[in-house]
């Protein structure tokens, strides 16, 4: 008997492969505690300082790279536990590093681990996601990352209470970097109880299988609708060819998806995670309270994570992301200001200003782009338009890794803030003109969005030349 509609079903599906937020967020916290000892153990430059931070992005672009191709050939699932295993490889052989060299390889490799995961995961999720909570859902890979961010955090600063800074500097960052085999091990269970995505199954042919996975998703009656619309849209597109997403319609909603994926990274949240303490080091904090400073604004990113949950299938996306775009510009104008006047507590201000920011990143620009950019894309070519915007995300994300302490080293760390404040402006006039509104429309509605702007644009132009003509 085919098991029946359960919600618990879809949660337990979504939490499971939102778990690969929780390593993308381990290793965006955890290196930002063990890069102080690194710096004094090996006498590091900035450049090379961004460069140990900056590597796993290397194989980050690779991973999202191939994941589009890999996940259409042998299933978004199967993908998902390569990730896992090749993220626990990366934990155990950066906690044993020789050197400089062996550290950064095994970064690279869990790069290509969690750039398969973070293009995979969100695109499966959507693909399971019932239309009226796909936002929620969606949201969970951000929520599970901040939630690896925060706990990480909080494991750096108990291993730096743990021992004297001589300690510290011997083994201490070792053990940071080796609590990510927990993450890896813990996402690799998990993936063994959750199905193949229902559309993946179809596009392979089995939608027997499919079916039944929708049924239990969905109930019946939902499901017998979904799988006719992804059977519709795979036969109604006869090429899967990336060259697809070049043409009028879909060329709009790959440069969306690009630019919300460019913007999830360079509006200055990841500046705060990878350099925290640093940061917080520079205006005064010291033995160890700079590593408590960073754990308070891993404790705002969790609890504004859940407010973006609750929200975001109500309020929608494109308002959330106007909002917090505009409220991120605000605050980053602040902590330049505080780095630029330097008050007497700037320590306070400073802290209030970056909780500031983080909370509206975290309801706005931080978990819509992983929501919306599976969304805008039809079935047979979401897997490599997702990779394609990932690519985009994770280059970005090596940016800041690589030249934030460049940048603060030779424009100064106001106006190093103040020019990502500059950025969040440009993200909030993308939003408002171009990004489209998704809430409460099933993937082939969404689909249908970019044919109707193309045709408004073809039939403006086409007006206008018959004006000049006549």
């Amino acid at each position: 008997m085919a098991k029946k509609h359960s919600l618990w079903y879809v949660i337990l599906v979504a939490c499971a492969a939102g778990m690969a937020g929780l390593l993308y967020g381990f290793d965006t916290a955890v290196i930002s505690g063990a890069i102080g000892y690194l710096q004094d153990l090996y006498n590091l430059s900035p450049a090379m300082e961004g460069w140990v931070i900056s590597c796993v992005m290397i194989g980050g672009v690779i991973g999202v790279g191939l994941s589009g191709f890999l996940s259409d050939k042998y299933g978004r699932k199967k993908i998902l536990m390569v990730s896992a295993i090749l993220f626990i490889i990366s934990a155990l052989g950066s906690a044993f590093a020789l050197g400089v060299t062996t550290l950064v390889l095994a970064r690279i490799i869990g790069g290509f681990g969690i750039g398969f995961a973070s293009a995979i995961s969100v695109s499966y999720i959507s693909e399971c996601a019932p239309p009226a909570i796909r936002g929620r859902l969606g949201s969970l890979y951000q929520l599970f990352t901040i939630l690896g961010i925060c706990a990480t955090f909080y494991i750096n600063y108990g291993v730096a209470n743990s021992g004297t800074y001589e300690w510290g500097l011997d083994v201490g960052w070792r053990w940071m970097l080796g609590y990510g085999t927990i993450p890896g091990i813990l996402f690799m269970i998990l993936l063994f109880f959750i199905p193949e995505s229902p559309r993946y199954l179809i596009q392979v042919g089995k939608e027997k299988e499919a079916y039944e996975i929708l049924k239990r998703i969905n109930g019946e009656e939902i499901a017998k609708k979904e799988a006719k619309e992804i059977r519709e849209s795979i036969k109604i597109e006869q090429s899967g060819s990336v060259k697809e997403l070049v043409k009028p319609g879909l060329r709009m909603a790959m440069g969306v998806g690009i630019f919300l994926a460019l913007f999830n990274q360079v509006i200055g949240m990841n500046a705060v995670n990878y350099y925290g303490p640093d940061i917080f080091r520079s205006v005064g904090f010291e033995n160890n309270t700079e590593f408590l400073a960073t754990s308070i604004i891993g404790s705002v990113q969790v609890v504004f994570t859940i407010v973006a949950i609750l929200l975001i299938d109500k309020l929608g996306r494109k308002k959330l992301m106007a909002i917090g775009s505009s409220f991120m510009a605000i605050f980053m104008i602040l902590i330049g200001s505080v780095f630029y006047f330097e008050p007497a507590n700037a320590g306070i201000l400073l802290i209030i200003a970056i909780a500031g920011f983080t909370a509206a990143f975290c309801v706005s620009m931080g978990p819509i782009p992983w929501i919306m950019i599976p969304e805008i894309f039809p079935n047979h070519l979401r897997a490599k338009a997702v990779g394609i915007a990932t690519i985009f995300l994770w280059g970005a994300n090596w940016a800041i890794g690589q030249f934030t302490p460049v940048l603060i080293n030779n424009m100064g760390s106001a106006f190093t803030f103040w020019m990502f404040a500059v950025i969040n402006v440009i993200c909030f006039v993308f939003v408002m003109t171009i990004v489209p509104e998704t809430k409460n429309k099933s993937l082939e509605e969404i689909g249908q969005i970019w044919n109707t702007k193309e045709l408004a644009k073809t039939k403006k132009a086409y007006e206008k030349t018959v004006q000049q003509n006549s």
